[in-house]
């Protein structure tokens, strides 16, 4: 049987799970049925809409939009503040729900997951059907509604849930995509934000077909690795997998809100060396080395993209989780500003579990935020090195120890 893969998303998440609460506590106004928005502190960088109902959608609201944007558009817009210990706890028992359903899941966000329902087709029956009962059955148990998107490639399944919202399923196999996703404008394609629209634009592909059928050697010219898979995205080309984490894996990771949009490589991957170091930190503290890396990204606008690679050699250390992490970001960076940066581990073993190394095994290259490559240091060295600065850290604090290049520069 074909691969069937579901992309299962909550429409208006953040608004949907506190109109819940709300009424849950006696509320009279259900924030879904009136012009509403999900935002925050102008101050504390929240001052962007999270998410707005049907109704604030009328008025043109958009989300990431400042909130003072969408008052003008809409002056008798209610504004609600974000819970997010709330949303964490709803996301937690969706993903329970589905996992009973299907426990081949890949949860990519608080509020969407991929389901694999390719094993467990025998028992469901057609994929629409099945699609759509538990559509139903998250609405009947919990109140709340969510999209579907149906295919037998991961990129498609998203793209379909982001049809015609809310409430429904939709298709979009490798055999419909000519029909269903051609006609559409570029900016529509996921992984395309609004810089790789503009450059796109200037070359005249307007559309996603116009996208599937433009040359790839000038789109590698104008947007490098990233234009190549935004053309094999548009002629539905993605081998990835739902990668299922079971219940008993264990991760170490770290994440961080830039209090300034980072706007450059160098921005970001000083962001990146730091949130290295503490990762690589709570390893080595667990005692434990990494196979897996995985880097995230939130754009200023609030969409969130990763990616993850197995490394050749489990790891602990900062340069090797670093390099890794700048190589997975150069994947995945569009060139619009980034406002969250996250570094995640997982495969983790037990630092002292027999490691067989291939004879074709370099060691990592680490390459800081100027882009160049450092010497390498002997993994016994470094090892050392690394260990003696933790237990300085453990000792003095925290900021006891410094890189050089994590510290501002002044100006002149």
């Amino acid at each position: 049987m074909p691969k069937i893969i579901f992309h299962i998303d909550v429409n208006s998440a953040y608004l949907s799970w506190s109109a819940l609460e709300n009424l849950s506590r006696g509320a009279d106004i259900d924030l879904r049925e009136i012009p509403s928005i999900i935002g925050g502190d102008m101050e504390k960088r929240h001052g962007v809409v999270l998410a707005k109902s049907i109704p604030a959608k009328a008025y043109g609201v958009q989300t990431g939009e400042p909130i003072v944007n969408a008052m003008r558009k809409c002056p008798h817009l209610l504004l609600h503040p974000p819970n997010h210990t709330l949303y964490r706890q709803r996301s937690a028992e969706l993903m329970d729900f589905l996992f009973h359903i299907c426990p081949d899941i890949e949860q990519v966000s608080v509020d969407e997951c991929y389901m694999d329902y390719t094993p467990v087709a025998a028992r469901y029956g057609a994929p629409h059907l099945a699609a759509a009962k538990i559509k139903d059955s998250i609405f009947e148990k919990f109140g709340y509604t969510v999209n579907i998107g149906i295919s037998d490639r991961k990129v498609l399944a998203k793209m379909a849930s982001d049809f015609k919202k809310p409430n429904l399923v939709h298709t979009l196999y490798s055999e419909e995509i000519q029909e269903k996703m051609w006609p559409l404008p570029v900016s529509s394609l996921y992984m395309c934000g609004h810089a790789s629209m503009e450059t796109l634009k200037k070359l005249e592909i307007l559309t996603i077909g116009d996208l599937a059928m433009a040359d790839k050697s000038i789109l590698a010219s104008h947007l490098k690795s990233h234009g190549i898979m935004l053309w094999e995205y548009a002629n539905g080309i993605d081998d990835s997998e739902v990668i299922t984490e079971h219940l008993d894996l264990k991760g170490i990771g770290n994440s961080i809100t830039l209090k300034e949009d980072a706007l450059t490589r160098e921005d970001a991957c000083r962001t990146l060396l730091s949130l290295a170091e503490t990762v690589a930190g709570r390893l080595r503290k667990s005692r434990q080395m990494a196979g897996m890396i995985s880097t995230e990204i939130k754009y200023h606008t609030f969409r969130k993209v990763s990616h993850q690679s197995t490394l050749t050699t489990p790891a602990s250390s900062t340069d090797a989780i670093y390099s890794k992490a700048c190589l997975l970001f150069d994947e995945l960076w569009d060139g619009s500003p980034v406002r969250l940066l996250g570094i995640r581990t997982s495969k983790l073993i037990p630092e002292d579990e027999p490691i067989q190394l291939n004879l074709f095994d370099m060691p990592e290259i680490r390459i800081f935020p100027s882009g160049s490559p450092a010497q390498d240091i002997p993994v016994s060295k470094q090892q050392k090195l690394e260990r003696a600065l933790d237990s300085i850290r453990k000792k003095y604090g925290e900021d006891s120890v410094v890189r050089g290049s994590l510290l501002h520069k002044k100006d002149d």
